[in-house]
Order: structure tokens, then C-alpha cells, then sequence
């Protein structure tokens, strides 16, 4: 049973004759009774203070929940956002390596073809080194040449060389092939 402070200062004793001394058991229940009333209170803050505590824990144990939730999360995006990040520099660096075999491709067409070119170029040098090499031959072997005292001579380009004719071979002066002609010199 609870007794509280106030019914202590509100319990009466009956007197009985040679019983007790009123003013004694009066001192001591007033001295019962406050001493109740402080530990009454206590009781009640310590009451106050752990509920207060226990619902203090309760919430930081929802933090916590919380926090393990969120951490646990945040790690699996993490992990996504890694490897998602790994297959796009995976992708770009095939996309690269494919860009670049395409250069190279495209370099390597590009220099056969030039080398190509170059050779052509050579050959035709060649070609037309040959033929200009001939007709100054031929050009110098008419300006050293004695004309057996005819001041005239026909001359006819045949393929890269170019031919003296003279009245004897008869040759009149006609288009021997388009663009060619025999031409007369005095």
C-alpha cells in the first residue's frame, strides 16, 4: 500500500491512556512526512527524467535505424554509380580504340593511295624526262645537221621522236595523226 505524504500529516492517533506522547509521534510524523514528500518527488523526477531518457533512446534508436537504412543505400548507390561508371569508361574506350582503328584505316588508304600518286607522278617524270630528252636530241642533231644543200625539211613526230623528212621521201604536209603535224623548216 502507497502512502503519501499528506495522509501521514492527516493520520490521527487515538489517545489511549499512557499511550504516547502526542508531541513526540506529531514531531517524528511531520519529520516522516517531509522526509516521504522529498523522496516522493525524487521518485517522481527520476520517474520524469527516465521516461524523457527512454524516449530519447527510442528516437536515436529510429536514428540509428534510420542512418543504417540511409548508409546502406547510399553503398548500394555507390556501388551502381562504380560500376555504371566502369562500363561507360569501358564504352569510351572501345569507342575510342574503334574511332581511332577507323583513323588509322582511313591514314593507310590515304598513304597507298598517295604512294600511288607518287608513282604515277614518277612515271610519268620518267616518261616525259625520256621524251624531252629525245626531242632535244633530235633537236640538236637538226641544228648540226647539213641539209645537202636543200633549205628545206619536213619533220614528223613518230611516238617520242620527232623525224626529218625531206622533199625526197615525198611527203606532202597532212595531219598524220590529230594534233600532229608535218611542219616545214627553212
Amino acid at each position: 500500500m502507497e502512502i503519501t505524504p499528506i495522509e501521514i500529516h492527516q493520520q490521527h492517533f487515538k489517545n489511549r491512556l499512557f499511550g504516547y506522547d502526542k508531541a513526540g509521534v506529531d514531531r517524528f510524523l511531520e519529520a516522516v512526512a517531509e522526509e516521504l514528500e522529498k523522496l516522493h518527488r525524487e521518485n517522481h523526477e527520476l520517474r520524469e527524467n527516465l521516461a524523457r531518457t527512454r524516449s530519447a533512446m527510442e528516437e536515436m534508436r529510429e536514428r540509428e535505424t534510420i542512418l543504417q537504412e540511409t548508409l546502406i543505400t547510399t553503398q548500394k548507390i555507390t556501388e551502381d554509380l562504380k560500376q555504371s561508371a566502369h562500363r561507360e569508361a569501358n564504352l569510351i574506350i572501345k569507342e575510342g580504340q574503334l574511332k581511332a582503328d577507323r583513323i588509322i584505316r582511313g591514314a593507310e588508304e590515304k598513304r597507298f593511295l598517295i604512294l600511288d600518286e607518287i608513282n604515277e607522278l614518277h612515271r610519268q617524270k620518267i616518261v616525259f624526262q625520256t621524251a624531252l630528252s629525245s626531242l632535244l636530241e633530235s633537236h640538236r642533231k637538226l641544228l648540226e645537221m647539213n641539209f645537202d644543200g636543200s633549205d628545206e625539211a619536213f619533220f614528223e613526230r613518230r611516238g617520242d621522236e620527232i623525224v626529218l623528212i625531206n622533199e625526197e621521201d615525198k611527203i606532202a604536209e597532212t595531219e598524220l595523226k590529230p594534233g600532229i603535224r608535218i611542219a616545214e623548216v627553212k
